[in-house]
């Protein structure tokens, strides 16, 4: 049982505020309109938290200060970096008796280390400005995501982000050599030199990626970098259905192997939704349109690069595109010949959310799928889906290369509030999820479990696992201070 929790006195909050600055400690009505819509807001709108305070450490020193009077007052703590989570794992409850813990002031590149290819960061620098840091010293961080602008590194990590990268590079894991962490108890460990080999007992490492918060608090990392590619070749092009799509991205691995770094799919209702709220960014393919629709039903948004030149890399790309249309695994296809094609093709990909979020209300899924398997679970699912409610609106877009779909549900009109909206969800979700788990899938390939999943997780992970997963947090966390709510039932 958790000790009582103190009150955010005077004392206290003068101790907060001699931790970190007291331009640092926001409380009351310091948290105006915008604050809360920032901070305690999640992007989808879903959920709503309120908070005791919010405190803003400017260093690893004061992050540990503030975590060791978190828990001599019995006070748990919600981590944030960009808040961009999508499974409310970012924003405290609605309590009001959470600390909100912003990272966003740990943002100091460390050290670049051109020779080891790593780069050292701490955990409030954002994606985008990691990538560019890396850039500069003509090297490539891969993880790449719509919101790189936002998005932090701590928050990519902990929740172990995926992007449209992950068939080449792997997901944020895979880009991570070594942690720096504040532990429940205010303890430090930190492991940032960068080894690529490292066989001295458990992974600590691995234990804090993905555990979204509820384990400790990633301070810095140790990042892995690659040599930036020479070439890169993108295309758009259409499939006729997804068992093309699927055989088409067979063949560009066989292909082009390593080159092959982003396979994107996006349906056609997702396609439709970007020409109707966002039509300046659907102009990469000029044959959408709000009326018509796109020839086929889905498209692929395909990208090679590597260390070869333009020439080389756009002669290997046509190559490829010229024996899947013989072969009849696509119908059109569409080269970018200059930057700004390029970009006109992933603000397309890219703008997907955004035109779903102006669209409205739907029962969202962040699936993950044997490639093998996604036709037949496509075909079964929305055939499930529509002899239920046979005017809902299936959309559906992702990264087909990893297997990574999100597959979203919108309801029919009368089902768009209230009950009849809850009953819905919860029944599209049971319908989704087991033919997800029928299939060999997962419910959640990069989305993370925060508080949206929760339940699910309960119900569905096997029976071995959460008695695993718990016995960890009591271990680490045995207060059950950090994040709470979050992950775990």
């Amino acid at each position: 049982m958790n000790a009582p929790q103190a009150p955010l006195d005077d004392a206290r909050l003068s101790a907060l505020r001699e931790a970190v600055g007291a331009a640092h400690v926001l409380h009351g009505q310091q948290l105006d309109a915008s604050l809360q819509a920032r901070h305690l807001r999640d992007w989808r709108g879903r959920y709503q938290g309120q908070c005791l305070a919010i405190v803003s450490p400017g260093s690893t020193e004061e992050t540990q200060h503030i975590v060791r009077l978190c828990a001599a007052w019995g006070w748990p703590i919600v981590p944030q970096g960009g808040n961009t989570s999508l499974v409310g794992g970012s924003v405290p409850d609605g309590s009001g008796q959470q600390v909100l813990l912003h990272l966003g002031r740990l943002n100091k590149v460390r050290h670049l280390d051109a020779h080891n290819f790593t780069l050292t960061v701490e955990a409030g620098c954002t994606l985008d400005h990691t990538r560019q840091h890396a850039a500069d010293a003509g090297m490539l961080y891969p993880l790449s995501l719509a919101s790189g602008g936002q998005c932090t590194i701590g928050g990519t990590l902990a929740t172990n982000a995926g992007g449209t990268q992950v068939l080449r590079y792997g997901t944020a894991r895979e880009l991570c050599l070594g942690l720096e962490v504040v532990t429940a108890s205010g303890a430090c460990w930190s492991e940032l030199s960068g080894l690529r080999k490292n066989n001295t007992g458990y992974d600590l490492r691995d234990l804090f990626i993905g555990s979204e918060g509820t384990l400790g608090i990633i301070t810095a990392a140790t990042l892995k970098l690659f040599p930036a590619p020479q070439g890169c070749g993108t295309a758009l092009l259409s499939c006729p259905d997804a068992q093309s799509a699927v055989a088409l991205l067979s063949l560009a691995r066989q292909t082009l192997d390593a080159g092959l770094v982003a396979f994107e799919a996006i349906e056609s209702q997702a396609l439709q939704l970007v020409q109707q709220h966002l039509p300046h960014m659907a102009r990469a393919w000029p044959s959408a349109s709000a009326t018509t629709g796109p020839a086929s039903p889905w498209l692929i948004l395909m990208e090679h690069q590597g260390p070869q030149d333009q020439t080389h890399i756009d002669d290997e790309l046509g190559r490829l595109l010229a024996h899947a249309q013989a072969k009849g695994l696509l119908t059109e296809a569409i080269m970018a010949h200059t930057v700004a094609q390029r970009q006109a093709m992933w603000q397309l990909r890219e703008s997907i959310p955004l035109a779903e979020k102006t669209e409205g209300l739907m029962v969202k899924h962040d699936i993950g799928l044997p490639t093998s398997a996604i036709a037949s679970w496509l075909a079964q699912c929305g055939t499930a889906l529509r002899a239920r409610w046979p005017d809902c609106r299936i959309v559906c877009f992702g990264h087909l290369g990893d297997g990574n779909l999100h597959y979203n549900v919108q309801p029919p009109p009368t089902l768009r509030s209230g009950p009849p909206w809850a009953r819905f969800e919860s029944d599209v979700n049971d319908i989704v999820f087991d033919l997800v788990q029928a299939h060999g899938g997962t419910i959640s390939a990069e989305h993370g479990i925060g508080a949206l999943r929760r339940e699910a997780l309960a119900a569905r992970a096997p029976a071995e696992a959460l008695p695993l997963m718990r016995a960890i947090k009591q271990a680490l966390d045995p207060a059950c201070l950090l994040n709470p709510g979050r992950l775990l039932a």
